[in-house]
Order: structure tokens, then sequence, then C-alpha cells
């Protein structure tokens, strides 16, 4: 079951910022620090998205960039 749609916006506006921290404070290009955030933003994201459709049927227009192999 998802969450509060609200409470899942709330997730993901900190998981915005702490990408942003660990972007801007990234000390070299293998940060483990910028790759945890990444992650946690994404899991933000599919909650909030998950909770819009579950509460009110709407999704973003966003989609996840897929990895390309």
């Amino acid at each position: 079951m998802a969450q509060d749609p609200r409470n899942a916006l709330s997730q993901l506006m900190a998981a915005l910022e702490r990408h942003l921290e660990a972007v801007s404070s990234k000390r070299n290009d293998d940060d483990a620090t910028v790759e945890q955030a990444y992650y946690q933003l994404e899991d933000a994201f599919l909650n909030y998205e998950e909770a819009l459709g579950e509460k009110y049927g709407e999704y973003l227009p966003i989609a996840l960039a897929e990895d390309e192999e």
C-alpha cells in the first residue's frame, strides 16, 4: 500500500535536496555518496508516483531513464 501523497512528496523533495548536496560536493566520479543519493531519489520518485496513482489515479509526466547495456 502506498503512503499518503503529501508525505511522499515531502520525501521526494528531501531526496532531491540530498542528491544536489551529494553532487555538488562529490570528491570523484565514483563517489559512493552520489550513487546512494541517486538511488534514494529514484525510490522517492517511485513512491510518490505510486501514491499519486493509488490515491488520485494520476501519474507524473516524467519517466525514469533506463540503463542502456
